[in-house]
């Protein structure tokens, strides 16, 4: 090492804060340029040089027995910017998972306000059928239960079961159709 960057490097290495100014100095702008190749970011790279001459400042008593300077804040700088990358990619990972999850969320929640509507529209509709077809549906589509079940705990035939669930169904469907696009305009409309 040269003579007068050995002095002042042994200056540092004492303690002595103007000689540390006349480090910094000298090797701040190296240390940028080497920080901004590797980071493409001026405002990461300041940062680098911040903490690098930071580090230096803390440790201060090992310096007297580095042989090279330069060499010893190369490996420094080197090191301190591969640990910011590996940060800034452990962050970006993590802000891109967490946008997966809150947009899975957010459409969750819209398919779950979507269901309701739909579904409390359909209880209007069943709420209005006549009594014995609001049973006959009630009790197969909300209840699972097969025809021959439904007959044989209403006392009627399996016919009568068939024509009460397809007048149901036939009711609802023609509603929903006349009312869906209504509906599915106002939903959209909704989302704009």
């Amino acid at each position: 090492m040269q003579p007068k960057l050995k002095n002042l490097v042994d200056l540092v290495a004492s303690g002595d804060p103007l000689a540390f100014r006349e480090l910094f100095d000298r090797f701040a702008g190296k240390v940028h340029a080497f920080a901004l190749k590797l980071t493409h970011n001026d405002a990461t790279a300041e940062e680098i040089v911040q903490e690098v001459f930071l580090k230096i400042w803390l440790h201060r008593e090992g310096l007297s027995a580095i042989d090279y300077f330069p060499s010893y804040l190369y490996t420094i700088t080197r090191n301190h910017t591969f640990n910011v990358l590996k940060h800034l990619a452990h962050e970006a990972h993590a802000r891109q998972a967490l946008e997966k999850v809150l947009v899975k969320t957010h459409e969750e929640t819209e398919e779950a306000v979507i269901y309701e509507d739909y579904q409390r529209l359909l209880d209007r509709v069943i709420d209005r059928l006549p009594p014995k077809q609001r049973q006959v549906y009630s009790l197969c589509h909300q209840q699972g239960l097969k025809y021959e079940e439904v007959a044989h705990r209403l006392n009627i035939s399996r016919l009568t079961v068939k024509t009460h669930m397809q007048q149901a169904l036939r009711t609802i469907k023609t509603h929903f159709s006349s009312t869906m696009g209504l509906w599915l305009l106002s939903l959209v409309s909704w989302f704009e």
